[in-house]
């Protein structure tokens, strides 16, 4: 677990096209899936009913995608700051994708590549690749395109 650390926005240019992390691991427990039904209204019984998901194709209850997706704001600091800002924004997302579901008790943990910066509107903006992984699964939970932009 590594965390890269730079002093400037405009030491993004040179991190493109090198991959960071890994991010500290967090378990998804039921507790987390059930608090995020509950944000969102989205009861599925493949999320919150840990009974009948047994029995369903998991064989157990999974988080919500975009629960997992979310997840990016947690691990993107665990894997990069940038200092010498006086803000940083989040501008959007880009190509999310979910190639595997993630089962309530797996492990998660990220790594982050930095694909494109460029000026923006008195800043820097950075595109970073986020993918999320569950601890011995064969494909990514997640994957996520970040878009920030950084103000010096």
């Amino acid at each position: 677990m590594s965390k890269t650390v730079i002093e400037s926005p405009a030491d993004l240019y040179d991190l493109v096209g090198k991959t960071l992390g890994p991010s500290p691991s967090m378990e998804i427990t039921q507790a987390r899936i059930d608090q995020f039904a509950e944000a969102t209204g989205d009861h599925q019984w493949i999320h919150v009913d840990p009974d009948m998901a047994a029995k369903g194709p998991f064989g157990a209850t999974i988080a919500h995608g975009y629960l997992t997706m979310s997840l990016a704001a947690k691990f993107m600091p665990e894997i990069i700051e940038v200092k010498g800002i006086s803000m940083g924004v989040n501008y959007g997302t880009e190509k999310t994708r979910f190639p595997s579901p993630v089962r309530v008790g797996s492990k998660l943990s990220a790594t982050g590549t930095v694909l494109s910066v460029e000026e923006a509107k008195g800043g820097i903006k950075m595109v970073f690749q986020i993918v999320i992984q569950a601890e011995g699964a064969e494909k990514p939970a997640c994957i996520v395109e970040s878009i920030s932009v950084y103000f010096p």
